[in-house]
């Protein structure tokens, strides 16, 4: 597996999102599928402990709807809601519409924050 170097902090945000590709796709080849790399500033935005708890939660059941979702959760489904479009802003989750319900579900199985 190829070495990525980090270590350089004056990258511009084209380089660093090259990077990240070229990173899951290295692990990709060493055997970890489904991998996402996301920067260090969107996770620190994205991956709030109420969001990680919607990450963990679709990642361990099969979830039916938002609706679903919120009372699996004890939510209030207007927040869950809110949070699920962070998330989908940045590509986390995504949704499988049919009709008027919306299933929402990861995009990939790991998520992976750049290196420092």
């Amino acid at each position: 597996m190829s070495q990525i170097d980090w270590s350089d902090t004056r990258l511009d945000d084209d380089t660093r999102a090259t990077r990240r590709g070229e990173m899951a796709r290295a692990l990709a080849r060493g055997g970890m599928e489904g991998v996402q790399v996301i920067s260090l500033e969107s996770a620190e935005k994205v991956l709030t402990p109420k969001r990680h708890e919607i990450i963990e939660t679709l990642r361990e059941k099969d979830v039916e709807s938002v609706r679903h979702l919120a009372r699996s959760l004890d939510r209030d489904k207007g927040q869950v809601s809110r949070d699920l479009g962070v998330l989908a802003e940045h590509g986390v989750i995504a949704y499988d519409e049919e009709g008027r319900s919306k299933r929402p579900y990861l995009v990939q199985e790991h998520i992976i924050v750049e290196p420092l």
